[in-house]
């Protein structure tokens, strides 16, 4: 009985210590297809839940409460003869300090996702090959999602994970697939090519501000942190003047902008007026969410 629990003891530590770096819903929505078989979508569903949770994207050992929360949804728009078009939504998220709140850190659509699939066949990835639109997308937006967490955690922290994005994109672009071209606007070169470049540092700098000196320490310093959240958005300001209608501002402000009306709309006031002409210099669209910013 003691060999027993000792076995049992050890396997559990190998569970806690060995963990996959994601814990990732993928949702697959076939709604808009003519197609009365819905098992091909169910499957791949339950293939790519597999695939994103299962594969070791790192060489980092990561417990079970340090695996990076994100969903994907894909909306299935077309589908004939095992060729799959629509789009694919990418949301993640983080825990903020002596909190039980997560903080959204990513959220995008991507409009331009085309793969074919046959049903059962494996999800494999080969960082070094293109072999398949679908495992090259997915692959593209776990790396992604991994380094805007660890920049969350450390400035510049996720430059590796980038780099692993960088080359995924590197070999799709020998593809015909939409989304990799250079020249596309908004395209999956784009996104990493914009967080690996110094013309944009401004934004790492900006994440790691934001998350680790401001919202990590709003449960014990509220003004405080409200302070370093506000100068942090002069960062962007900084940004704009080189790079007017920057990509990677937009990103930002979709997953950010109902915390940050959320955020200054309790608690500790700060200079609420400088803020919201701030707030509508470098994100105008949002105009309309920092009016709901009360005094």
């Amino acid at each position: 009985m003691r060999n027993f629990l000792i076995v049992l003891i050890f396997i559990f530590s190998l569970a806690t210590v060995s963990a996959q770096e994601l814990n990732c819903v993928v949702t697959v929505n076939s709604d808009q297809v003519s197609q009365t078989n819905q098992q091909i979508f169910e499957t791949l569903e339950r293939s790519l839940n597999d695939f994103v949770n299962k594969t070791k994207w790192t060489n980092r050992i990561y417990k079970e409460n340090e695996r990076v929360n994100a969903q994907m949804f894909i909306t299935i728009t077309e589908y004939e003869s095992n060729r799959f078009k629509g789009n694919i939504q990418i949301q993640s998220s983080r825990p903020v300090f002596n909190t039980s709140y997560e903080t959204p850190i990513f959220n995008y659509k991507d409009n331009q996702f085309s793969f074919e699939y046959i049903e059962f066949q494996p999800l494999v990835f080969n960082e070094n090959v293109f072999e398949s639109n679908l495992v090259s997308v997915t692959a593209y937006y776990a790396y992604v999602i991994l380094g805007l967490d660890a920049d969350t955690f450390s400035l510049e922290g996720g430059a590796e994970y980038f780099r692993k994005a960088q080359n995924i994109v590197t070999q799709a672009q020998s593809s015909s697939s939409l989304g990799w071209s250079q020249s596309t606007d908004r395209s999956r070169f784009e996104l990493v090519d914009n967080l690996m470049s110094n013309t944009y540092r401004e934004y790492r700098v900006a994440m790691y501000n934001y998350h680790r000196k401001g919202i990590d320490i709003l449960a014990d310093n509220n003004s405080t942190g409200k302070q370093v959240i506000a100068g942090t958005l002069n960062l962007f300001e900084t940004m704009i003047k080189r790079r007017p209608n920057a990509f990677l501002i937009s990103t930002f402000f979709d997953a950010k902008s109902d915390e940050i009306r959320n955020i200054f709309s309790d608690g500790p006031k700060v200079d609420i007026i400088k803020l919201k002409e701030t707030l509508n210099r470098i994100a105008p669209l949002y105009s309309s969410t920092w009016n709901e910013i009360k005094y």
